[in-house]
């Protein structure tokens, strides 16, 4: 039985849900014949609210109508096979990919101290993380910022696609505890922009955007042709890729893990999945209520793995045992768990499985993944530079030494502020002591490279706001 004859109408066309009755129901068709299939066979695309999906694969349709199929030829002169009308071919269009030059844009150094996500990561979150594995993320998954307009100070997570294509920038405002406060799209902000000030699209903006699908691969995506046969991690949202390759380290061995992300609910599909073919795929959905997430990408998966010779998907139900029906309901994921923990007791540079975290903020998620990062952090020259996207910067010839003993001095002899300080309208420093001794530690190591200047110039910022 062909499991590929039934699928999802492709485009814009959308038709009434059977469920909940609004106009964003997406038919499934027969593509043998061009027809479609009988009404109540679809999908919502209101994921998060009506949640309708029926598959003809899963009820037994496709199935009945193959059997029937079989029974009609086998009664036909000679066993002669019934000729269907045939579809006509749709020729997929050639993808538009996202401007290389506008993208670059994001990656400007001095844009990360206005970044709200990247300064929470190293000053507001209940631990805050190093410096330099903060900076490795940034250029492992080509994090960026949004340095004007309405989405000021949000971040920007590129879809990169395995040939190194950039398919779609979404962009997400949090607040100072990292919750998503807004999201958008990079096309969307310029198109605004500039539909506002009666100014005419790029040419490569007015084709990109009469696409119907842009979020087309895996956020992360580009380092599966990095690294070529190392598990992978999946999950719904980029943040929680980038949390946990924050707590489980950089890939550096064979065997470490690469942390990608789907992008929502719907996106768990065969056509994004199938650069994974040969991997093993370690699962993390999403909570939801009744566990729907978790039961449909299982059973999609199992379709899969029938299709992707090599391809294993282990699934964890950590989450799904113990996590309470409130988290359920809001469809908490692992990162609201990870970033309540030590990213340290997670760190651990041997071969044994080590002692879970300790359980302060409710779930404890460290034995039960059984999966650790088992190396010391990866050399320089083993990741992926941010200079390869953007030209590198020079490096100043003047020392800071005089800038750094001024500041030891003054911070040395003033009582160091035990409350929270809010640094800028984007930045809070909620343990004043481990900031100061952490920024110090940066700047004495990178001593006048310019890449680091923004903290260099935060212990300042801090000294000026103590003086007044």
């Amino acid at each position: 039985m062909d499991k590929h004859r039934y699928s999802l109408e492709k485009g814009s066309k959308k038709h009434y849900c059977p469920d909940c009755n609004k106009k964003t129901f997406v038919l499934y068709i027969d593509t043998e014949t061009g027809d479609y299939l009988p009404k109540q066979y679809g999908r919502c695309d209101r994921e998060s609210k009506c949640l309708y999906h029926l598959n003809p694969y899963l009820d037994g349709y496709a199935k009945a109508i193959w059997v029937q199929e079989q029974g009609k030829r086998s009664n036909l002169p000679n066993n002669r096979k019934p000729q269907r009308k045939k579809g006509k071919p749709q020729p997929s269009p050639e993808s538009v990919f996202f401007d290389f030059d506008t993208f670059r844009q994001t990656l400007k150094a001095n844009r990360y101290e206005q970044n709200t996500f990247i300064q929470n990561l190293l000053l507001s979150v209940p631990y805050p993380f190093d410096t330099q594995a903060v900076t490795r993320v940034i250029e492992l998954y080509r994090l960026g910022t949004v340095s004007n307009g309405y989405r000021a100070g949000a971040t920007t997570f590129p879809f990169i696609d395995i040939k190194g294509n950039v398919r779609s920038v979404q962009v997400k405002q949090f607040d100072e505890q990292n919750h998503t406060t807004g999201t958008d799209f990079l096309h969307s902000i310029i198109e605004k922009h500039r539909t506002r000030n009666n100014k005419p699209l790029p040419e490569w903006l007015e084709a990109y955007k009469k696409q119907d699908k842009r979020v087309s691969c895996l956020f992360g995506e580009h380092l599966l042709s990095k690294y070529h046969s190392n598990p992978v991690a999946l999950v719904e949202a980029p943040k929680t890729a980038v949390y946990g390759t924050l707590y489980f380290g950089l890939p550096q061995t064979p065997e470490s893990l690469v942390w990608l992300a789907v992008y929502n609910k719907s996106s768990f599909s065969f056509d994004k999945l199938t650069v994974l073919k040969g991997r093993f795929v370690y699962v993390f959905p999403d909570l939801s209520e009744n566990g729907n997430t978790f039961n449909e990408w299982e059973t999609k998966a199992k379709q899969y793995e029938r299709c992707l010779p090599g391809t294993r998907f282990i699934f964890s139900e950590l989450l799904e045992q113990l996590a309470p029906e409130k988290d359920k309901k809001e469809g908490n994921d692992l990162a609201d768990y990870l970033i309540k923990q030590d990213w340290r007791t997670y760190r651990k540079w041997n071969t044994k499985e080590q002692p879970s975290p300790k359980p302060e903020h409710g779930i404890s998620i460290g034995p039960k993944l059984k999966i650790l990062d088992q190396s010391p952090p990866i050399p320089d020259s083993e990741i992926v530079k941010s200079s390869q996207i953007e030209p590198p910067i020079k490096e100043q010839s003047e020392s800071w030494n005089n800038s750094i003993s001024e500041l030891e001095t003054y911070f040395a002899n003033i009582e160091i502020p035990a409350k929270p300080v809010k640094l800028n309208r984007f930045s809070t420093i909620t343990d004043c002591s481990k900031f100061i001794k952490c920024h110090f530690a940066t700047v004495k190591a990178n001593n006048s490279k310019r890449t680091f200047l923004p903290y260099l110039n935060r212990l300042k910022k801090l000294k000026q706001l103590k003086k007044h």
